[in-house]
């Protein structure tokens, strides 16, 4: 198809980028009938690497003998108290094949279907994340299941949130039998059964973890939505009993404007809110939801995630593409290390780590950021839909406008989010 030539990046152009993000966000259905930088986390840093019990052989081959064809590797095996994921490089090697694909999992949005909607370059899956210090364990599904049996896992946020959540049980389902496994798509909760394992793998939606009036039936205009930054009660009683919960909010957040907060009823809502700068409203949003933890969760019995923002790629001046539209055509991580985008925010990294740090309950950091801000090739751009349709050809020539730059296609980037997930899941 013939695209529209590139356009400068000028006032006009930054205006359609910011309509087009809202309009990716705020159109986005609560679907049921289809489907960072180093200085921000402060965490334990890895052992020495004297420690010859930890420092283990790599034999992982690429099938051209490159970067990935090691005589030896002193990284150490992945380990939750001493290693962090988030510094490391992304390497490619075609040896990999994802365990699933858009065609063969039928429980894929097709929001995240890139394939099947059309994009014929899959490189963005061959990519793999090497951390510095640490070698992340292989996704094994049967393990996997098997540290989950018994257990409820639900991951609870927003559209983001429910990639991760179709990416976990995508790379789970294929060893399931037919007969042992079925889905049930709710509005707001959703519930992938394994009759063999006596689990569960859940979605609950909401995006800002607190109660707000755009929870169900989505306001598109973000002016006209109020948060209940003091109450998360109406979305938290589906979390009680839950084993494993994996929470995370942040894009919804990223409106640019003033959050209207409100405390108390949403009665008095129209006279009732303050307006205050979106870092504010999310500290303040934030605390509610780590009191309500700290006050419900019994961590002897229940297990506490939290991903971090998923960075989104709007700007292509970001990473040097003076000329580029957004995401559109990229077909290569960004190389240089630690680059960190306007997508992301430091003081919403910031507030997650002070307010996690001060926690009675342990709440472990899936510290996806840094690692997904390089992979600007990995979204579903053009491939995609839009208002529950997939986009029309007019509208694929149309990148500026049409280009989702926000969201992952599956197999992809979430993938190696819940292959973190999955190593930490080892030592449970």
């Amino acid at each position: 198809m013939g695209i529209r030539g590139k356009l400068p990046l000028s006032i006009m152009s930054i205006v359609f980028s910011s309509l087009a993000f809202f309009a990716l966000l705020y159109t986005e259905r609560i679907s049921y009938s289809s489907f960072s930088s180093g200085g921000v986390f402060r965490f334990k840093p890895c052992a020495k690497r004297n420690a010859a019990n930890k420092s283990v052989k790599d034999n992982r081959v690429a099938k051209n003998g490159s970067a990935l064809d090691y005589a030896a590797d002193d990284r150490f095996v992945f380990d939750p108290d001493e290693c962090t994921v988030n510094n490391g490089k992304w390497v490619f090697n075609n040896s990999i094949k994802p365990l699933y694909t858009d065609t063969t999992c039928p429980y894929l949005d097709r929001q995240v279907s890139c394939v099947k909607n059309g994009k014929l370059d899959t490189s963005y899956q061959q990519w793999e994340w090497l951390p510095d210090d640490c070698i992340l364990p292989r996704f094994d599904p049967i393990t996997a299941l098997k540290k989950i049996e018994g257990k409820r896992v639900m991951f609870v946020g927003d559209s983001l949130q429910r990639g991760q959540w179709q990416s976990f049980v995508c790379l789970v389902e294929s060893v399931v039998p037919q007969r042992q496994k079925s889905m049930k798509r709710g509005r707001m909760h959703s519930v992938f059964k394994l009759k063999e394992y006596n689990a569960t793998i859940e979605f609950y939606w909401a995006p800002f973890l607190v109660e707000s009036n755009s929870d169900e039936h989505i306001i598109a205009d973000p002016k006209q939505r109020i948060l209940k930054v003091d109450s998360v009660e109406k979305h938290a009683k589906h979390w009680i009993g839950v084993d494993i919960l994996v929470f995370n909010t942040y894009v919804w957040w990223m409106s640019g404007l003033k959050i209207k907060s409100l405390w108390g009823s949403f009665a008095n809502g129209e006279e009732g809110y303050e307006e205050l700068d979106a870092s504010s409203s999310y500290t303040i949003g934030l605390k509610t939801w780590a009191n309500w933890v700290d006050s419900n969760i019994n961590p002897n019995k229940t297990r506490v995630f939290f991903t971090t923002m998923s960075p989104t790629h709007q700007r292509s001046a970001d990473w040097g593409n003076e000329k580029g539209i957004k995401c559109f055509n990229e077909t290569k991580p960004i190389t240089k290390k630690r680059h960190w985008g306007t997508g992301s925010d430091k003081r919403i990294m910031s507030a997650v780590a002070g307010i996690v740090s001060r926690m009675k309950v342990p709440v472990t950091l899936l510290n996806i950021t840094q690692l997904s801000e390089y992979r600007i090739d990995a979204h579903s751009s053009i491939y995609t839909e839009m208002g529950g349709k997939l986009l029309t050809d007019e509208q694929k020539e149309d990148p500026l406008r049409y280009a989702d730059c926000i969201h992952w296609c599956l197999p992809g980037i979430p993938d190696t989010w819940n292959r973190i997930f999955y190593a930490n899941l080892l030592y449970l």
